[in-house]
Protein backbone atom coordinates (compact mmCIF):
# COMPACT_ATOMS: atom_id res chain seq x y z
CA UNK A 1 0.00 0.00 0.00
CA UNK A 2 1.45 3.46 -0.89
CA UNK A 3 2.74 5.40 2.11
CA UNK A 4 0.30 8.24 1.44
CA UNK A 5 -2.65 5.93 2.12
CA UNK A 6 -1.26 3.93 5.03
CA UNK A 7 -3.14 4.00 8.31
CA UNK A 8 0.17 4.07 10.22
CA UNK A 9 1.55 7.44 11.37
CA UNK A 10 3.83 9.14 8.85
CA UNK A 11 7.29 10.04 10.15
CA UNK A 12 9.84 12.20 8.38
CA UNK A 13 13.36 10.72 8.57
CA UNK A 14 16.78 11.41 7.07
CA UNK A 15 16.89 8.05 5.31
CA UNK A 16 18.41 5.57 5.10
CA UNK A 17 18.36 4.56 8.76
CA UNK A 18 19.99 1.33 9.90
CA UNK A 19 18.28 -1.97 9.08
CA UNK A 20 17.72 -2.56 12.80
CA UNK A 21 15.88 0.73 13.24
CA UNK A 22 13.83 0.21 10.09
CA UNK A 23 12.78 -3.19 11.42
CA UNK A 24 11.91 -1.79 14.86
CA UNK A 25 9.66 0.87 13.34
CA UNK A 26 8.20 -1.08 10.42
CA UNK A 27 5.00 -2.16 12.16
CA UNK A 28 4.49 1.16 13.93
CA UNK A 29 5.11 3.97 11.42
CA UNK A 30 5.75 4.76 7.78
CA UNK A 31 9.13 6.43 7.29
CA UNK A 32 9.12 9.16 4.66
CA UNK A 33 12.28 10.64 3.10
CA UNK A 34 13.35 14.14 4.10
CA UNK A 35 12.19 15.47 0.75
CA UNK A 36 8.61 14.67 1.76
CA UNK A 37 8.62 17.86 3.83
CA UNK A 38 8.43 19.73 0.52
CA UNK A 39 5.57 17.62 -0.85
CA UNK A 40 1.83 17.37 -0.34
CA UNK A 41 2.50 14.60 2.19
CA UNK A 42 3.96 17.17 4.60
CA UNK A 43 0.54 17.83 6.13
CA UNK A 44 0.20 14.15 7.08
CA UNK A 45 3.55 13.88 8.87
CA UNK A 46 3.04 13.29 12.60
CA UNK A 47 6.64 12.83 13.74
CA UNK A 48 10.26 13.53 12.84
CA UNK A 49 13.07 11.01 13.36
CA UNK A 50 16.60 12.42 13.09
CA UNK A 51 19.15 9.68 12.49
CA UNK A 52 22.07 11.82 11.40
CA UNK A 53 22.09 15.57 11.97
CA UNK A 54 19.53 17.10 9.60
CA UNK A 55 18.47 20.60 10.53
CA UNK A 56 15.08 20.79 12.25
CA UNK A 57 14.24 24.47 12.50
CA UNK A 58 11.17 26.65 12.74
CA UNK A 59 10.80 26.84 8.96
CA UNK A 60 10.69 23.05 8.66
CA UNK A 61 8.26 22.67 11.56
CA UNK A 62 5.97 25.25 10.00
CA UNK A 63 5.72 23.02 6.93
CA UNK A 64 4.69 20.10 9.16
CA UNK A 65 1.50 21.23 10.93
CA UNK A 66 0.64 17.77 12.28
CA UNK A 67 3.99 16.95 13.92
CA UNK A 68 3.75 15.98 17.58
CA UNK A 69 7.27 14.70 18.31
CA UNK A 70 10.89 14.93 17.20
CA UNK A 71 12.94 11.90 18.22
CA UNK A 72 16.72 12.17 17.95
CA UNK A 73 19.04 9.19 17.57
CA UNK A 74 21.74 10.55 19.89
CA UNK A 75 22.25 12.96 22.74
CA UNK A 76 23.30 16.20 21.04
CA UNK A 77 20.40 18.25 19.72
CA UNK A 78 22.30 21.24 18.36
CA UNK A 79 20.68 20.52 14.96
CA UNK A 80 17.18 20.82 16.45
CA UNK A 81 15.62 24.17 17.36
CA UNK A 82 14.21 23.00 20.68
CA UNK A 83 12.62 26.36 21.61
CA UNK A 84 10.85 26.43 18.24
CA UNK A 85 9.51 22.93 18.88
CA UNK A 86 8.43 23.82 22.41
CA UNK A 87 6.60 26.90 21.16
CA UNK A 88 4.60 24.59 18.87
CA UNK A 89 3.90 22.04 21.65
CA UNK A 90 6.15 19.48 19.92
CA UNK A 91 7.97 17.06 22.22
CA UNK A 92 11.70 16.51 21.61
CA UNK A 93 13.47 13.36 22.78
CA UNK A 94 17.06 12.17 22.78
CA UNK A 95 19.13 9.28 24.18
CA UNK A 96 21.05 10.50 27.25
CA UNK A 97 23.00 8.27 29.63
CA UNK A 98 23.34 5.49 27.09
CA UNK A 99 26.43 6.38 25.11
CA UNK A 100 28.55 7.93 27.88
CA UNK A 101 30.83 4.94 28.37
CA UNK A 102 31.28 4.20 24.69
CA UNK A 103 32.08 7.84 23.91
CA UNK A 104 34.57 8.05 26.79
CA UNK A 105 36.20 4.85 25.51
CA UNK A 106 36.53 6.48 22.10
CA UNK A 107 38.02 9.66 23.57
CA UNK A 108 40.69 7.60 25.27
CA UNK A 109 41.25 5.53 22.14
CA UNK A 110 41.93 8.72 20.22
CA UNK A 111 44.17 10.07 22.97
CA UNK A 112 46.28 6.92 23.03
CA UNK A 113 46.44 6.68 19.25
CA UNK A 114 47.68 10.25 18.95
CA UNK A 115 50.22 10.22 21.76
CA UNK A 116 51.75 6.88 20.74
CA UNK A 117 51.58 7.72 17.01
CA UNK A 118 49.64 4.55 16.36
CA UNK A 119 48.30 5.48 12.91
CA UNK A 120 51.78 6.41 11.70
CA UNK A 121 53.10 3.19 13.18
CA UNK A 122 50.44 1.10 11.48
CA UNK A 123 51.22 2.63 8.11
CA UNK A 124 54.95 2.11 8.62
CA UNK A 125 54.52 -1.49 9.78
CA UNK A 126 52.61 -2.27 6.57
CA UNK A 127 55.05 -0.46 4.29
CA UNK A 128 58.08 -1.80 2.39
CA UNK A 129 60.31 0.45 4.55
CA UNK A 130 59.84 -1.64 7.69
CA UNK A 131 62.67 -4.14 7.31
CA UNK A 132 64.24 -3.89 10.76
CA UNK A 133 63.32 -2.73 14.26
CA UNK A 134 64.69 0.71 15.17
CA UNK A 135 64.32 1.71 18.86
CA UNK A 136 64.71 5.38 17.99
CA UNK A 137 61.85 5.54 15.51
CA UNK A 138 58.34 6.99 16.08
CA UNK A 139 58.81 8.06 19.67
CA UNK A 140 55.59 9.31 21.22
CA UNK A 141 54.39 10.82 24.48
CA UNK A 142 53.55 9.06 27.74
CA UNK A 143 50.08 9.00 29.24
CA UNK A 144 50.64 7.65 32.74
CA UNK A 145 51.63 10.31 35.23
CA UNK A 146 50.67 13.16 32.91
CA UNK A 147 47.96 15.82 33.30
CA UNK A 148 44.59 15.59 31.62
CA UNK A 149 42.33 18.59 31.19
CA UNK A 150 38.62 18.04 30.51
CA UNK A 151 36.51 20.86 29.13
CA UNK A 152 32.94 19.90 29.98
CA UNK A 153 32.40 17.80 33.10
CA UNK A 154 29.06 16.26 32.18
CA UNK A 155 28.30 12.56 32.09
CA UNK A 156 30.82 11.85 29.34
CA UNK A 157 33.45 14.07 30.92
CA UNK A 158 33.11 12.20 34.19
CA UNK A 159 33.55 8.88 32.40
CA UNK A 160 36.71 10.21 30.73
CA UNK A 161 38.01 11.26 34.15
CA UNK A 162 37.43 7.77 35.53
CA UNK A 163 39.51 6.26 32.74
CA UNK A 164 42.26 8.82 33.24
CA UNK A 165 42.56 7.97 36.92
CA UNK A 166 43.26 4.36 35.97
CA UNK A 167 46.29 5.70 34.06
CA UNK A 168 47.52 7.55 37.17
CA UNK A 169 46.82 10.89 35.53
CA UNK A 170 46.21 14.15 37.34
CA UNK A 171 42.81 15.36 36.16
CA UNK A 172 41.84 19.02 35.81
CA UNK A 173 38.47 20.17 34.58
CA UNK A 174 36.59 23.30 33.64
CA UNK A 175 32.83 23.50 33.45
CA UNK A 176 30.30 26.30 33.37
CA UNK A 177 29.23 25.09 36.83
CA UNK A 178 31.72 23.77 39.36
CA UNK A 179 30.94 20.25 40.59
CA UNK A 180 32.18 19.70 44.16
CA UNK A 181 30.48 16.30 44.31
CA UNK A 182 32.55 15.06 41.35
CA UNK A 183 35.70 16.55 42.86
CA UNK A 184 35.05 14.70 46.12
CA UNK A 185 34.17 11.45 44.39
CA UNK A 186 37.01 11.33 41.87
CA UNK A 187 39.67 13.68 43.19
CA UNK A 188 39.61 15.91 40.11
CA UNK A 189 40.52 19.60 40.32
CA UNK A 190 38.52 22.57 39.08
CA UNK A 191 40.54 25.29 37.30
CA UNK A 192 39.86 28.16 34.93
CA UNK A 193 39.83 27.41 31.24
CA UNK A 194 43.06 29.36 30.73
CA UNK A 195 44.83 27.41 33.47
CA UNK A 196 43.60 24.13 32.06
CA UNK A 197 44.82 24.95 28.56
CA UNK A 198 48.24 26.09 29.73
CA UNK A 199 48.78 23.20 32.16
CA UNK A 200 47.31 20.06 30.62
CA UNK A 201 49.31 17.59 28.57
CA UNK A 202 46.05 16.38 27.04
CA UNK A 203 42.95 18.51 26.53
CA UNK A 204 39.74 16.54 25.97
CA UNK A 205 36.59 18.31 24.76
CA UNK A 206 33.26 16.87 25.93
CA UNK A 207 31.08 20.01 25.86
CA UNK A 208 27.75 20.21 24.02
CA UNK A 209 27.63 22.45 20.98
CA UNK A 210 25.87 25.70 21.86
CA UNK A 211 26.32 29.29 20.70
CA UNK A 212 28.66 29.72 23.66
CA UNK A 213 30.86 26.72 22.82
CA UNK A 214 31.03 27.20 19.04
CA UNK A 215 34.74 27.68 18.25
CA UNK A 216 35.53 27.38 21.93
CA UNK A 217 39.00 26.36 20.79
CA UNK A 218 40.44 28.87 18.36
CA UNK A 219 43.83 30.41 17.62
CA UNK A 220 44.25 32.10 21.00
CA UNK A 221 43.28 28.96 22.93
CA UNK A 222 45.64 26.79 20.88
CA UNK A 223 48.46 29.25 21.55
CA UNK A 224 47.86 28.87 25.30
CA UNK A 225 48.40 25.11 25.10
CA UNK A 226 51.82 23.57 25.64
CA UNK A 227 53.82 22.75 22.50
CA UNK A 228 53.84 19.14 23.73
CA UNK A 229 50.06 19.04 24.28
CA UNK A 230 47.48 16.97 22.43
CA UNK A 231 43.91 18.11 21.74
CA UNK A 232 41.15 15.48 21.67
CA UNK A 233 37.71 16.43 20.35
CA UNK A 234 34.98 13.97 21.35
CA UNK A 235 32.28 16.66 21.31
CA UNK A 236 31.14 18.33 18.09
CA UNK A 237 33.27 19.51 15.20
CA UNK A 238 32.24 23.15 15.49
CA UNK A 239 33.61 23.36 19.05
CA UNK A 240 37.01 23.71 17.34
CA UNK A 241 37.92 26.29 14.70
CA UNK A 242 39.14 23.98 11.92
CA UNK A 243 41.27 26.63 10.21
CA UNK A 244 42.96 27.54 13.48
CA UNK A 245 43.63 23.88 14.30
CA UNK A 246 45.04 23.17 10.85
CA UNK A 247 47.37 26.14 11.27
CA UNK A 248 48.45 25.07 14.77
CA UNK A 249 49.21 21.50 13.69
CA UNK A 250 51.03 22.62 10.55
CA UNK A 251 53.19 25.03 12.56
CA UNK A 252 53.60 22.52 15.43
CA UNK A 253 52.09 24.99 17.89
CA UNK A 254 50.75 21.87 19.60
CA UNK A 255 52.08 18.33 19.35
CA UNK A 256 49.03 16.62 17.86
CA UNK A 257 45.25 16.37 17.73
CA UNK A 258 42.80 13.50 17.71
CA UNK A 259 39.31 14.15 16.33
CA UNK A 260 36.18 12.07 16.30
CA UNK A 261 34.31 14.99 14.74
CA UNK A 262 35.18 17.81 12.35
CA UNK A 263 33.71 20.98 10.90
CA UNK A 264 32.49 20.41 8.26
CA UNK A 265 31.76 16.71 8.57
CA UNK A 266 33.12 15.08 6.54
CA UNK A 267 35.97 17.37 5.58
CA UNK A 268 36.44 18.03 1.86
CA UNK A 269 38.67 15.30 0.48
CA UNK A 270 41.36 17.84 -0.42
CA UNK A 271 41.37 19.56 3.00
CA UNK A 272 44.93 20.21 4.24
CA UNK A 273 44.12 18.70 7.65
CA UNK A 274 43.85 15.30 5.97
CA UNK A 275 47.46 15.49 4.82
CA UNK A 276 49.00 16.02 8.26
CA UNK A 277 50.69 13.20 10.17
CA UNK A 278 50.11 14.74 13.61
CA UNK A 279 46.34 14.36 13.57
CA UNK A 280 44.17 11.27 14.02
CA UNK A 281 40.69 11.53 12.50
CA UNK A 282 37.83 9.09 13.06
CA UNK A 283 34.50 9.23 11.17
CA UNK A 284 32.35 10.15 14.19
CA UNK A 285 32.56 6.79 15.97
CA UNK A 286 32.00 7.97 19.56
CA UNK A 287 28.95 5.81 20.24
CA UNK A 288 29.61 3.28 17.49
CA UNK A 289 29.45 0.02 19.38
CA UNK A 290 26.89 -2.68 18.71
CA UNK A 291 25.55 -2.55 22.25
CA UNK A 292 25.27 1.24 22.49
CA UNK A 293 23.72 1.72 19.06
CA UNK A 294 21.14 -0.98 19.83
CA UNK A 295 20.12 0.79 23.03
CA UNK A 296 20.03 4.16 21.26
CA UNK A 297 17.73 2.67 18.64
CA UNK A 298 15.41 1.31 21.32
CA UNK A 299 15.22 4.56 23.25
CA UNK A 300 14.73 6.73 20.14
CA UNK A 301 11.95 4.35 19.05
CA UNK A 302 10.30 4.56 22.47
CA UNK A 303 10.50 8.35 22.43
CA UNK A 304 8.98 8.49 18.96
CA UNK A 305 6.09 6.15 19.70
CA UNK A 306 5.33 7.85 23.02
CA UNK A 307 5.15 11.24 21.35
CA UNK A 308 2.98 9.96 18.53
CA UNK A 309 0.49 8.56 21.04
CA UNK A 310 0.48 11.70 23.17
CA UNK A 311 2.29 10.09 26.11
CA UNK A 312 5.24 11.69 27.98
CA UNK A 313 8.59 10.85 26.39
CA UNK A 314 10.83 8.46 28.38
CA UNK A 315 13.73 10.81 27.66
CA UNK A 316 12.67 14.38 26.95
CA UNK A 317 15.20 17.10 26.18
CA UNK A 318 15.63 19.49 29.10
CA UNK A 319 13.53 22.59 28.72
CA UNK A 320 11.10 20.84 26.38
Amino acid sequence: MPAAYSSLPHVLADLPVSAAIAEMLASHVVLLPWEAAESEEARTIAGVYTYGHPRVDAALLDRLPSVRVVSNFGVGVDHIDVPAATARSIAVGNTPGILDGATADMAFTLLLAACRRLIEGDRYARSPEFIRYDPSYLLGREVHGSTLGILGMGRIGEQVARRALAFDMRVLYHNRRRKPEVEARLGVHYVTQDELLSTADYVVLTVPLTPQTRHLIGREELKRMKPSAILVNAARGAVVDTDALTEALTNRTIYAAALDVTEPEPLPRDHPLLRLDNVVIAPHLGSATEQTRQRMAEVSRDNLLAGLSGRPLPFSVAGN
